[in-house]
């Protein structure tokens, strides 16, 4: 029996005028045409399709319309339109086969609500909008209509030339969750707000957001065996959509609010000339294996959606995640690009870091594909003409592909050699030299040949993935048993070194060491040629206690902790030093590789002899003359690894400068670096006394 208030509710769910058309094949998702709501979904392998509405809340369906294949149906598009229907309703779609067959690769469940691929704003459950995970529980996902209308004013993208850029990434939720961030609404999108202020102190000049679109926060179910809370996926890379931002990123709790307040922040990031990318996972979905829930795209076309085995229906693992998008079919890789596009055009985000990009160029059966069709259409596509597009240029099944994605011109990438030889270098390895001359120089070894510029390596030494700086070097191992994994999960090899304590310490040797390491990991990022990322907090000395796998801790090790901040200003001045000083110096951000650009850069080697570097196995120094147009100041840069000093003769600057010193590493936390334009002029215009295992900068004036 219906509920006893159905019919009335459906009364108060339509108009007088409320009539069911035959609707059109385009575009995917809900539209509003002129002749009322229109519904259109892929589904090649069902031979029913329904329409299902809901209203908020309510659990049960208010209204289910089959679809006619004979009307409904385009080829491969199932479509209805509904005139007459009153704005605020819920939907979903329930898709099934023929009862007869009984092949392994489809997975319809003709009982399962599932989401639309195309939904731009979803509601469902959140237990970080609801006090129980029980609760949350409740509640199923399902697509919305929302009203897409915002004052943008004059908001246009940022167009920063990916040289210029200084990349900061962070997660929503663990910027501002903590108390100690003082905002009024801690882990969403207007917190962010709240803290824009400190991004233009700092310098950055784009954010990358860890992922914003839909998942489920509960979808873990392990325990901290430490603590006995439950964990959850703190991080975000299981997607239930490629469009929906995040509602429990939203503070207001109405329907589409996600939306509105994603572009909220966006138009104040862009008002402070600061770019927004996403990290979008296209590579796996939040379904999971073949003991994972049925959410979306498994229910519509398992076969299409998804890398399967044709005999068995298991699903291909390159991700690590349970399953592998199978981003290379043609609806596949349409439902990428016009999600990519949404993003670009409704939402007005400037670039997109793709995870795992390198399963974006495998084929339906896995196979790594030499021109993959998908790369080439993102890299090709004028809408997305002027977004920054960075590839994860590996993926969790051996795939490594730094400085050999397919790029087409466009791409840039992660640099892991990058963070690896810096480690190594600061670290004191042997046989760095060389390496680290070409990591400085834009690394010139996996971008030149294929005609790309230094500003293609995507520079960093820690990420969200892995230790912290200030872990870096207090950690030898990591430490995940918090995780639930018994430590099973995380990097093993991490080029790390603790420097006579495994963690905390309070020696005052150790400590003074492990800050200049810290100094001399954020110079050589910051200063080397391509564009340097930062993970959110180490500028203020955050600490994971060892655990270099933080995605399941929504807690105080996801989180940042803004005091922090005080007790380690000086290492905050440090950064933004260095950033200010990238930032006055074209020097540092070069359009070309050396020998490119007629003359206009000039870069010199040298050890502590000039024009006498030594490049062998035992050497732990190296120095780095930059010189430019006349107009522009000369840098000089000393890194030395090694145990012991060293006096470094300097080259003579030209137009009767003197040299001045920038960076120190080895000088106290408050002395290690000056404000640019304000350096320190030096005694002796010859030579430099450079202390063991740190970094010097001098510029010329």
């Amino acid at each position: 029996m219906p509920h006893p208030d159905h019919h009335n509710r459906l009364l108060d769910a339509v108009t007088t005028d409320f009539a069911i058309l035959r609707g059109h094949p385009q575009p995917f998702g809900v539209s509003n045409l002129a002749g009322g709501v229109n519904f259109a979904v892929f589904s090649r392998h069902a031979t029913a399709l329904s329409l299902v509405l809901f209203q908020p809340g309510v659990l049960e369906p208010l209204m289910v319309f089959p679809l006619d294949p004979e009307i409904n149906r385009t080829g491969d598009v199932w479509h209805l339109c509904l005139q007459g229907l009153v704005a605020g309703f819920e939907y979903g779609y329930c898709a099934a086969r023929d009862s007869d067959d009984k092949s392994p690769v489809h997975r319809f469940d003709a009982k399962q609500v599932l989401l639309d691929p195309y939904a731009q704003a979803i509601s469902g459950p959140s237990i970080w909008r609801t006090a129980s995970r029980q609760a949350a529980r409740q509640g199923n996902w399902r697509g919305l209509l929302v009203d897409n209308r915002f004052d943008w004013g004059m908001d246009r993208p940022l167009n920063r030339h990916l040289a210029d850029t200084v990349i900061y990434e962070m997660h929503v939720r663990g910027f501002t969750q903590d108390v100690s961030a003082k905002v009024a609404h801690p882990g969403t999108f207007l917190g962010l707000i709240e803290k824009i202020p400190y991004l233009m102190e700092l310098g950055i000049t784009a954010v990358e957001l860890l992922p914003v679109t839909e998942f489920d926060e509960a979808d873990n179910y392990r325990t901290n065996p430490l603590t006995g809370q439950s964990l959850h996926n703190f991080w975000g890379y299981h997607p239930l959509s490629f469009f929906a931002p995040k509602a429990a990123y939203a503070v207001n709790l109405a329907a589409g609010a996600q939306v509105r307040e994603f572009k909220e922040m966006v138009k104040a990031l862009h008002a402070a000339g600061i770019e927004v990318i996403l990290d979008m996972v296209f590579n796996h979905t939040g379904e999971g294996n073949e003991q994972g829930r049925t959410l979306s795209f498994r229910g519509l076309d398992n076969s299409v959606y998804y890398i399967l085995d044709e005999k068995t229906g298991a699903y291909a693992n390159y991700s690590g995640c349970g399953n592998t998008v199978n981003c290379n079919h043609p609806v596949v890789r349409d439902l990428i690009i016009d999600a990519l596009c949404f993003w670009v055009t409704e939402m007005h985000v400037d670039g997109f870091r793709f995870d795992l990009a390198s399963i974006l160029g495998r084929g339906s059966k896995g196979e790594v594909l030499a021109n993959p069709p998908l790369l080439e259409r993102i890299a090709g596509n004028p809408v997305l003409a002027g977004t920054k597009l960075i590839a994860e240029a590996w993926d969790a099944a051996g795939l490594y592909q730094v400085g050999t994605f397919p790029n087409f011109g466009r791409w840039a990438e992660w640099n892991g050699k990058f963070r690896d030889d810096i480690r190594c270098f600061v670290r004191g390895d042997n046989g760095l030299v060389p390496v680290l001359a070409t990591r400085l120089a834009g690394s010139s070894d996996l971008y030149q040949d294929d005609g790309r510029a230094p500003y293609h390596s995507i520079n960093f030494v820690t990420s969200h993935d892995g230790f912290t700086l200030a872990d870096q070097v207090s950690y030898e191992q990591k430490h995940n048993e918090a995780n639930g994994e018994f430590s099973a999960d995380g990097c093993d090899n991490n080029f790390s070194a603790n420097y006579g304590v495994e963690g905390e310490t309070d020696d005052p040797a150790i400590l003074k060491l492990r800050a200049r390491k810290v100094r001399n990991m954020a110079a050589l990022l910051i200063l080397a040629h391509g564009v340097p990322m930062l993970l959110s907090g180490d500028e203020m000395g955050r600490s994971q206690k060892g655990n270099n796998n933080t995605w399941c801790q929504d807690n105080s090790l996801g989180w940042l902790n803004w005091s922090e901040l005080e007790s380690n200003r000086d290492l905050f001045n440090f950064f933004r030093n260095l950033i200010a000083f990238r930032q006055r110096h074209p020097l540092l951000r070069p359009r070309h590789f050396e020998g490119a650009e007629s003359g206009e850069r000039c870069l010199t080697w040298h050890g502590t002899r000039l024009n006498q570097p030594d490049w062998s196995k035992r050497s732990h120094s190296l120095g780095m003359h930059l010189q430019g147009l006349a107009d522009e100041a000369e840098i000089y840069l000393i890194a030395r690894a090694a145990d012991t000093p060293a006096t470094f003769a300097l080259p003579q600057p030209g137009k009767g400068n003197q040299w001045r010193r920038f960076v120190d590493t080895a000088l106290s936390a408050q002395e290690a670096s000056s404000v640019p334009g304000q350096e320190v002029p030096l005694g002796d215009a010859h030579s430099y006394r450079v202390k063991k295992q740190s970094v010097v900068v001098l510029v010329s004036s």
